[in-house]
């Protein structure tokens, strides 16, 4: 008998409606565009592009969608083929606005403290995203090798970083609730921070994005 094929990554992305601050949320376009661009420029092998959602940029109002989603996309694969037969990776975008360069997060820590209140008008302080977890300085971090990844994209030529400070907004608050969803079901995520647009443009954030598909195919 021949080997088997190696099993297929099947990633699904989210990206950032509109928030305080920003009325053009770049990831909400990652998003939105995505399917179309990969199209175009080809699918790395053994990568399947699954759902591309987009969420309120709202802490507890993103947390339902979030859930039906991430939800769907393990009971889909267990409908279709077994799950050691295919790997699910989700990638959740966010813009930092006041950054210069792209940044893979590694984790994200228990403690919602916004500094703004969010689409929904909630702004918590020091309260922890997941009670049963514990106290606000429990940490969940992503099991991808984001400093390799980090690599591997810093010499395709991006400005990228790796960061282990997600901060205390919706951007942490959706990761904490990843991770945790990705512990229990067998499954991998990961947070990535862009800049505007008007920072990095549109063409070489999708380019971005598409090398980080890349990559991710490889692992």
């Amino acid at each position: 008998m021949g080997s088997e094929a190696p099993p297929a990554v099947t990633v699904h992305v989210t990206g950032f409606k509109k928030f305080h601050g920003v009325s053009d949320n770049p990831t909400e376009t990652i998003a939105n565009n995505l399917k179309e661009y990969m199209k175009k420029k080809g699918f790395p092998k053994g990568l399947i592009l699954g759902s591309c959602s987009i969420l309120e940029t709202a802490g507890q109002g993103a947390v339902v969608p979030l859930y039906q989603t991430l939800r769907s996309s393990v009971s889909t694969t267990k409908e279709s083929e077994s799950s050691n037969q295919q790997r699910i990776i989700w990638i959740h975008f966010g813009v930092n606005s006041g950054a210069t360069r792209f940044a893979i997060e590694k984790q994200a820590v228990n403690e919602a403290t916004f500094r703004c209140p969010d689409e929904m008008g909630w702004k918590p302080q020091k309260v922890a995203i997941v009670p049963a977890d514990g106290a606000i300085t429990v940490k969940r971090e992503t099991t991808l090798p984001v400093e390799e990844m980090t690599k591997s994209l810093a010499k395709m030529g991006y400005e990228v970083v790796t960061s282990d400070d997600a901060g205390r907004f919706v951007c942490n608050y959706v990761y904490y609730h990843s991770l945790r969803f990705a512990e229990q079901n067998g499954v991998k995520s990961l947070f990535v921070h862009v800049p505007l647009f008007s920072t990095i443009d549109e063409e070489t954030q999708m380019q971005f994005t598409a090398s980080l598909l890349e990559v991710l195919a490889a692992y």
